[in-house]
C-alpha cells in the first residue's frame, strides 16, 4: 500500500473525509472537534496523549478557519468572547481542582463518565425540545448589529437580562446584560469544562444563546473565537511533549479547511430552529456513543468500542449531511423566489 508521511493512503483519505465532516459541524455549531475526533483516535488505537494532543491541534486549526468565515458574516462578538475567555479560564482551574479531588478518592472515572453522558444527553434533549416547540418562523436575521426581536430571546435569558447590575454591556444583536452575569455564566461553563476534561463548546454555545440571549449564529461564531485561544494553548502544550502527530492533523485539516467554511456559510442559510434541532441530535448521538464506550469498558467488551466509533462516524455523517442538504434546499428556494422577479424585469 502506497504511503505518504509514513501513513497509508487509505488512512489519509479516511482522515481527510472525516475532517471534511467534522469541519462542517465545527463551522455550523461552534463545536464538534475534539468531542468527535479524540474518541475516534482512541478507538483506532492511538495513545491517549497523542489522541488528545492531535485532537486539540486539529480543533485549533479548524476554529481559526471557521472563525474567519463567521467574522466575514458579522457573527463574532469579540467583546463577549474576551469576557467569556476570562470567566471560563477561572472556571476551568476550579473544575480541575474538583477533578483532582475525585481522582484522589478514586471516583473520577465513574463520576466524570456519568456526568458527561448526562450533560450531553440533557443538553441535547433540552435544545431539541425547545426547538421543536418554539415555532419560530422564517430564517435567522444575520444583521448582527441590528436589534434582536424580543420574541426570539429565550425566557431564561430574558430573566437574566432583567437583573440590571452595573456595569451593563451591549452585545451584538442589541442585547444588554450585566458584565457580572456574563462572567458568572462563563465561570459556570468553564467549571464544567475543567471538571469533565473537555473543550466545552457543546456547553458554551447553548449557554450563550439560552442564558445570555445572543442570536444562535453569533453564539456559534463567538464560541469559535474563544476556541481559537483554548485550542491554541492546549495544542502548544501537547506539541512541546511531542504528542501532536502531524500525519493525523494535516489530512484532518485538509478536509476541514473546506468543511468549516461550508458549515459557517450554512448558518446564514439554515433556519435558526433547524440549527437547534441538528445541535440537539448531535449531542444525543454523542451521549449514546460515550455511554456505549463506557459500558464496553465496564463489561470488558472491546467490540462496544467499535460500536461507539461507528456511532460517532455515523453521527458526523448524518448531521453534516442534513446541514448540507438544508443549506442547498434554502439556496434553491431563494433562487426560485428571485427567478420570476428577474424574468419580469427583463
Amino acid at each position: 500500500m502506497m504511503e505518504l508521511m509514513g501513513v497509508g493512503v487509505d488512512l489519509l483519505l479516511l482522515f481527510t473525509g472525516f475532517g471534511l465532516l467534522i469541519g462542517i459541524l465545527f463551522g455550523f455549531f461552534g463545536m464538534g472537534g475534539s468531542f468527535l475526533v479524540t474518541p475516534a483516535l482512541l478507538v483506532m488505537g492511538y495513545e491517549p496523549n497523542v489522541a488528545v494532543g492531535s485532537g486539540l491541534a486539529f480543533v485549533f486549526g479548524t476554529s481559526v478557519i471557521a472563525t474567519l468565515k463567521h467574522r466575514d458574516l458579522g457573527q463574532v462578538d469579540y467583546k463577549l468572547g474576551i469576557l467569556m475567555i476570562a470567566g471560563t479560564t477561572a472556571g476551568i482551574e476550579v473544575g480541575k481542582l474538583g477533578l483532582e479531588y475525585l481522582q484522589h478518592i478514586g471516583l473520577a472515572g465513574t463520576v466524570v463518565s456519568v456526568a458527561y453522558v448526562l450533560l450531553l444527553g440533557g443538553i441535547g434533549v433540552f435544545v431539541t425540545r425547545e426547538a421543536l416547540k418554539g415555532g419560530g418562523g422564517g430564517g435567522v436575521d444575520h444583521d448582527a448589529d441590528g436589534e434582536i426581536d424580543a420574541d426570539d430571546i429565550p425566557d431564561i435569558a430574558k430573566k437574566i437580562q432583567s437583573y440590571r447590575v452595573p456595569p451593563m454591556m451591549k452585545l451584538r444583536g442589541g442585547v444588554r446584560v450585566s458584565l457580572w452575569l456574563i462572567l458568572a455564566v462563563a465561570f459556570a461553563t468553564g467549571l464544567l469544562s475543567g471538571f469533565l476534561g473537555v473543550g466545552g463548546g457543546f456547553i458554551r454555545m447553548p449557554a450563550l444563546f439560552y442564558l445570555i440571549g445572543v442570536p444562535v449564529p453569533v453564539a456559534v461564531g463567538t464560541d469559535l473565537f474563544e476556541i481559537v485561544f483554548s485550542g491554541g494553548l492546549g495544542s502548544f502544550l501537547y506539541a512541546q511533549s511531542g504528542a501532536v502527530d502531524l500525519s493525523i492533523v494535516v489530512p484532518l485539516l485538509a478536509g476541514s479547511a473546506l468543511g468549516a467554511r461550508l458549515g459557517a456559510a450554512a448558518t446564514s442559510l439554515v433556519e435558526e430552529e433547524d440549527i437547534k434541532v441538528y445541535f440537539g441530535v448531535m449531542l444525543l448521538l454523542g451521549a449514546i456513543a460515550v455511554a456505549v464506550r463506557e459500558i464496553g469498558g465496564v463489561l470488558e467488551m472491546p467490540i462496544l468500542d467499535t460500536v461507539s466509533l461507528i456511532i460517532i462516524l455515523g453521527a458526523a455523517l448524518l448531521v453534516s449531511g442534513a446541514v448540507t442538504y438544508s443549506a442547498v434546499h434554502e439556496l434553491r428556494a431563494d433562487e426560485a423566489e428571485s427567478a420570476p422577479a428577474t424574468s419580469v424585469s427583463d
